[in-house]
């Protein structure tokens, strides 16, 4: 329940950004920042890997790094690049 509610959360603060422009994000997508330091990466993702076993890992990462006060406004993934950007490729190909 509690990642339920983080992603709503931070769903609404990226429609927040849409609306005024400075953020692009394709319907059925969302925006998510990445990255273990304080230069975080921003990656756009289909809603659908939300729910997949690898992503709801990495979500469960940043409920306990962030709880519901991401820094970016949007939902913030404490993981490396590297280790996200192989996760989203494995998920694209399944």
């Amino acid at each position: 329940m509690a990642i339920r509610q983080m992603l709503k959360r931070s769903l609404s603060s990226e429609k927040r950004s849409n609306s005024t422009g400075s953020a692009d994000v394709p319907k059925g997508h969302c925006a998510v920042y990445v990255g273990e330091s304080e230069h975080k990466q921003r990656f756009v993702i289909p809603i659908s890997h939300l729910n997949h076993p690898w992503f709801q890992d990495l979500l469960c990462q940043a409920e306990e790094e962030y709880g519901f006060n991401h820094p970016m406004g949007g939902l913030t993934i404490p993981c490396s690049e590297d280790l996200f950007v192989d996760v989203a490729s494995r998920l694209r190909r399944l």
